[in-house]
């Protein structure tokens, strides 16, 4: 399941959740409920905003055929990134 970040502008806090993608979060009190969190002094009914986060991983295999593998080491162990190497 993906993960989601909600923020929150009443209290200033930032929490992450996973669910369904056609499921969504719109008031602090769901996503206490959600997460395991206590409101506080929030009102259960304040709104929340879903951010536009992301950091998932994409592997080339992934991205199509326009992608490319990472290029081999040198035969001799040497792995310079791009071929950056400095000898």
């Amino acid at each position: 399941m993906p993960s989601y970040d909600y923020y929150c502008e009443a209290n200033g806090q930032t929490l992450e959740v996973r669910h369904k993608m056609n499921e969504q979060v719109y008031t602090w009190g769901q996503l206490c409920e959600i997460t395991g969190s206590k409101p506080g002094e929030t009102p259960l009914q304040t709104p929340v905003k879903k951010l536009a986060t992301g950091g998932q991983i994409v592997r080339p295999s992934s991205l199509g055929s326009g992608a490319h593998a990472a290029p081999p080491c040198e035969t001799n162990g040497v792995c310079c990134g791009g071929g950056m190497c400095d000898f």
